[in-house]
């Protein structure tokens, strides 16, 4: 029985869609193609459109689409944030295409044996095994009671300025956060001022360039984040602020990472731009070794070898994904001497409170009070 549609936006209601999904479907209308919007809400078919895939169909399609979908997924984490693995990636997603294409045509084994025949290219998914887990390093501020080694953390502001400031930024750090930290607000203010910050509009509605102060970000390298990819290749520099809450293990991988470059594996081809590091997913990192001996001259005479700056560094960064660290440690010594000296204090008023009752003893004078009285 023949039956009108309900037009939304121009399109017919189908039942099979998600709500707010469309679909387009094509039906021969004297020789030529039609296209239909198709959005959730019919409860109606119409006989003007091509026959509507039976319930095994949609189910074979919606599981065709998960596997699809999943060799997408695991093919682009690989591939996350390398301009030199985009190209890589896009392969995957062209022959993950294909294997659609193919066992939509010959059925799941014949599609799946013949892109295995039509493919040349060698084929990894990464997981958990195809990188190393960074060990757990004794770090001094770990402890409940313990604090940064500040001595440290000007080290590793000085490794930041002077090696990944010209890449990263620090985009959540202001330079009167440093002030008793890692510098004297003096020395902020010297530090601020030689850095120039577009600010504005003026009286004339123009933005001017002004020496920096205490209360202004930590510039990043970049005007913005084109200009950054631009510069390295497509792949833009993550910020910093948050780098070690923003990975497992934290300040374990970052020293771990800037520490474990060297030469890969036999066997493992690497793609022009990119360097092995095992604790990187993939192996593959596009930022080449930052740190070298002697790279840094430290203001203490401390001597600047790799693992020195990686360190210094490391705990730069969790002091600047954590800044309110040391105050959040001080305040809970509060709390808990407070919290001890109210137990104390209940557990005293209520002994006091309570012991008389529970002390007490209750006689009873047999006739007293009573009818023969």
């Amino acid at each position: 029985k023949p039956c009108a549609p309900s037009l939304r936006e121009g399109g017919i209601r189908s039942p099979y869609l998600g709500e707010g999904v469309k679909k387009v479907a094509t039906s021969s209308a004297n020789g030529g193609e039609k296209s239909v919007d198709f959005v959730r809400g019919a409860t109606c078919r119409s006989q003007n459109l091509a026959a509507w895939p039976t319930k095994h169909e949609r189910n074979k399609e919606a599981s065709l689409s998960s596997l699809v979908s999943l060799v997408r997924r695991r093919c682009g984490c690989c591939c996350e944030g390398q301009q030199t693995h985009l190209h890589f990636a896009s392969t995957f997603f062209i022959m993950a295409s294909q294997l659609q294409g193919l066992i939509r045509k010959n059925g799941l084994a014949a599609g799946a044996a013949a892109f295995a025949a039509a493919t040349t290219a060698k084929v990894t998914l990464l997981d958990e095994e195809d990188l190393v887990h960074p060990p757990h390093y004794p770090w001094r501020h770990r402890g409940y009671f313990s604090s940064f080694d500040h001595g440290a953390l000007r080290r590793g502001f000085q490794v930041y300025r002077e090696v990944c400031a010209s890449c990263h930024s620090l985009q959540y750090i202001r330079f009167r956060e440093l002030v008793g930290v890692t510098h004297t607000a003096e020395e902020v203010k010297q530090m601020a001022k030689e850095v120039d910050v577009l600010d504005g509009p003026n009286e004339t509605g123009e933005m001017f360039e002004r020496p920096g102060k205490p209360y202004d970000q930590i510039p990043s390298p970049y005007p913005n984040k084109e200009a950054g990819r631009a510069a390295n290749g497509g792949a833009y520099p993550p910020d910093l602020s948050l780098m070690v809450k923003a990975r497992h293990s934290g300040h374990d991988y970052v020293f771990a990472l800037l520490t474990g470059y060297c030469e890969p594996p036999a066997g493992k081809e690497m793609m022009p731009g990119l360097h092995y590091n095992p604790y990187f997913p993939g192996g593959a990192i596009s930022m080449p070794p930052p740190l070298n001996d002697g790279g840094v001259e430290y203001e203490d005479g401390t001597v600047a070898t790799i693992s020195q700056q990686a360190r210094d560094v490391a705990q730069f960064l969790n002091w600047t994904a954590e800044p309110e660290t040391e105050e959040r440690k001080k305040n809970a010594c509060k709390y808990m001497v407070v919290l001890a000296f109210m137990a104390l204090s209940v557990g005293y008023y209520k002994r006091w409170k309570w012991s008389p009752l529970k002390t007490r003893q209750i006689s009873y004078v047999k006739g007293v009070g009573g009818a023969g009285h």
